[in-house]
């Protein structure tokens, strides 16, 4: 399929500039002014933005938690990312205990065909030691060059130790590796506290994990990181404490990776005063709104890496599998799909951001840093045909009842935005038409070259 995308404003490479793009059979042929090329299709882009088909670093479609399971698949959850511009999502392999990374990687592998967008694999490992080590290399040969590790939860909690031991080994490598950074004992104890007193409703969940429980987290990953001479990466980044902790080890010299999320610059835990505030629970919950700002300010500065949008869906249903007990219930939230919008609503509109800023923390980032550049997250002759067109004239109210995601609930729901992905080019085929999924199932498996630049 060739491809014409005309009359739009390319916004890549932090710069923007109008011009038209022509695509042939999967990668981009040319971009310049009036192309005269013959296509199968023709977009026209006049007054939109022509943008690098968005990276979502940071979801869980599939994912069992031994007392359910998260309510999208990738069927489902790969089509509402690309309905909402994303061209390929990073999920979580998660080793469980007791399997190798290389189990793992199979059965995510399975899970993940016919999904609607390109996909990669951050390996999610539940323990560490000589035989997960003597996997990486395998997992590099297979394209599988990030991994996760916690500092809570008992089926997947890692100590100090483990985690200096794997940074440096995914480090001699040319990985990285993400820690989700707070303070298990501390917040096990908080919750006992709570419990005691009777306070078990969702409204909790937040003073169960202040501020304080991440920051120390953080703080303790980036000294753990500058003895073991490596980067660090902070996932879902949720506070201001935690933001100043990440910002004095990069004054010192070290190299930190920062990601956030939409529910942390639009949502605050005032909502978790609403009447049906369990589809609010996640972890990190949500913070004080100076918190979300920020946040904000810390993009604006470029002192965030990119947004993920730890997409970990489950229905009303599911969540009420708490039975009262904010601790019980099933934690995540649906957007996927709304990324892109409620960055440009929060970001771009309130003028604390740039187009050319949006570009990067959506796409160009991801894939310098997660090994995809420069054939992903730039708009070049040479590069791979992953093309979203961003229209800014779209207003719409977030419903979950419109979002494509299998979910019954959203927290954006009733969030007004600015802004739509209006067509999305996948992998050379024009997936997205005037905001409609017209082609499923068109999705590949990227596969990620070590280095921690592109």
């Amino acid at each position: 399929m060739n491809i014409l995308v005309r009359n739009g404003t390319i916004v890549s490479d932090g710069r923007s500039f109008g011009a038209d793009i022509y695509t042939e059979n999967g990668w981009i042929k040319e971009i310049g002014q009036k192309i005269s090329q013959s296509a199968d299709e023709v977009i026209d882009a006049t007054g939109m933005y022509v943008m690098p088909g968005f990276i979502d670093t940071h979801t869980h479609f599939d994912l069992d938690l031994g007392v359910t399971i998260t309510a999208d698949n990738f069927d489902t959850g790969s089509k509402a990312a690309v309905i909402g511009g994303t061209t390929t999502v990073l999920d979580f392999a998660t080793q469980d205990r007791g399997m190798t990374m290389q189990q793992a990687l199979e059965l995510w592998h399975k899970k993940a065909r016919g999904s609607s967008c390109n996909y990669g694999f951050h390996m999610a490992v539940s323990e560490w030691n000589a035989e997960r080590e003597a996997e990486l290399d395998l997992m590099v040969e297979q394209g599988v060059t990030s991994f996760k590790m916690y500092m809570v939860y008992d089926s997947m909690k890692a100590d100090d130790g483990q985690i200096y031991s794997a940074l440096q080994a995914a480090a001699k490598r040319g990985c990285l590796i993400g820690v989700h950074c707070e303070n298990y004992e501390v917040l096990q104890a908080r919750i006992a506290e709570l419990k005691a007193e009777g306070k078990t409703s969702p409204e909790y969940h937040a003073v169960s994990r202040p501020n304080d429980v991440e920051a120390e987290g953080i703080a303790r990953l980036m000294r753990i990181a500058r003895l073991a001479k490596t980067p660090a990466w902070v996932v879902h980044l949720s506070t201001r404490e935690g933001l100043e902790e990440a910002l004095r080890a990069r004054a010192r010299g070290q190299l930190v990776r920062l990601e956030t999320c939409p529910q942390y610059f639009v949502l605050d835990d005032s909502a978790y005063l609403q009447k049906d505030a369990e589809r609010f629970i996640m972890s990190p919950p949500l913070r004080k709104r100076a918190d979300c700002d920020a946040i904000l300010c810390a993009m604006a500065k470029g002192d965030i890496d990119f947004v993920g949008t730890d997409h970990c869906s489950f229905t009303m249903e599911q969540k009420a599998l708490g039975q009262g007990d904010f601790w019980k219930v099933p934690n995540g939230g649906a957007g996927v799909q709304n990324r892109a919008e409620l960055l440009y609503t929060y970001g771009v509109k309130t003028g604390m951001l740039t187009i050319e800023q949006m570009s990067s923390l959506l796409s160009e980032n991801a894939a310098k840093i997660f090994g995809m550049y420069p054939e992903r997250g730039r708009l070049a002759t040479g590069c791979r045909a992953d093309i979203t067109v961003f229209d800014p004239n779209c207003k719409r109210e977030i419903s979950c009842k419109t979002n494509l995601h299998n979910c019954d609930n959203s927290p954006y729901e009733g969030v007004e935005v600015d802004g739509c992905a209006r067509h999305v080019v996948l992998n050379g085929r024009l997936v997205v038409k005037n905001g409609a999924l017209v082609e499923a199932g068109q999705g590949e498996f990227v596969f990620r070259k070590p280095g921690l630049e592109g």
